[in-house]
């Protein structure tokens, strides 16, 4: 009997609440029920909504889209969210993924001025994974540039395989920002790599998370990677829509997104002769 022409991984794609912005989290979950994504993402930072573990269940309920992944509240502008401690955000985070059915806490590595935190970050990612299901998968970031000057704005480092983790996020819009080769750093991460936040650059200093396929990143070669590898984690679209010039617009690169995404999770295989 022949086998499949097509492998599709069970790899689920979903929206990130960020995908949306400056629309709020409640849009992110209409939009991705009606275009088709298999859940979302959360992003915690300063809309309320994102901060309120029930609003996100009743949206979860009502537009009957999963919660597959928490965003803890990692970035500049989300130093006061839950907390200005970040252990205390991370723990907020998981009861928050424990208390939604998500399977995945996403954590950025400690800026370098969270000196304490930095010190004993890995040990402690260790020590709040061995606590719980959910997976604490720790993304890649990148040097800050300015002209001709670069500052290493994270620690232990930006590159986060440079550390012991027992699960990584990799981020294509982090990875052109970075220069680095993604197709490189998915092999360094290995079976350890649980989750993907999908989107482009080209190589700016800023972080641009583009439509995939609109930058140079291989977004389409590690899709593919990862479906011939039996990957079974999430592919998550985190896109820059900022400029698009109306809700149409908005929704149509993220159709877009998903499409691409879904083409390249199809990989072709080969199929023996009769």
């Amino acid at each position: 009997m022949a086998e499949p022409a097509v492998k599709i991984p069970d790899a689920k794609v979903a929206l990130s609440t960020a995908s949306v912005y400056p629309e709020s989290t409640a849009t992110a979950f209409e939009i991705a029920a009606r275009l088709g994504y298999d859940g979302v993402e959360v992003m915690v930072w300063t809309d309320p909504v994102s901060q309120d573990i029930e609003a996100l269940r009743r949206l979860s309920d009502y537009h009957r889209i999963p919660i597959l992944a928490v965003h803890a509240p990692c970035l500049l502008i989300t130093q006061r969210v839950w907390s200005t401690d970040p252990w205390t955000k991370l723990q907020r985070a998981r009861a928050a993924a424990e208390k939604l059915d998500a399977s995945t806490v996403v954590v950025h590595p400690p800026f370098r001025w969270q000196r304490q935190y930095a010190r004993d970050f890995v040990a402690g990612i260790w020590r709040m994974a061995n606590e719980t299901d959910v997976r604490f998968a720790v993304e890649n970031m990148y040097p800050w540039r300015y002209r001709d000057r670069e500052m290493l704005a994270y620690a232990p480092d930006w590159d986060v395989t440079k550390d012991d983790y027992r699960h990584f996020t990799i981020d294509l819009s982090h990875t052109a920002t970075a220069r680095s080769d993604a197709l490189d750093m998915v092999d360094r991460m290995g079976d350890r790599l649980g989750h993907v936040h999908l989107a482009d650059g080209r190589g700016s200093a800023k972080d641009e998370h583009l439509v995939p396929g609109r930058g140079t990143q291989p977004c389409a070669e590690v899709l593919e990677r990862l479906a011939l590898t039996g990957f079974d984690g999430h592919v998550v679209i985190e896109v820059n829509t900022r400029r698009a010039m109306s809700s149409a617009e908005r929704e149509a690169d993220l159709a877009e997104a998903l499409a691409f995404t879904r083409l390249h999770l199809a990989s072709a295989v080969k199929v023996p002769r009769r």
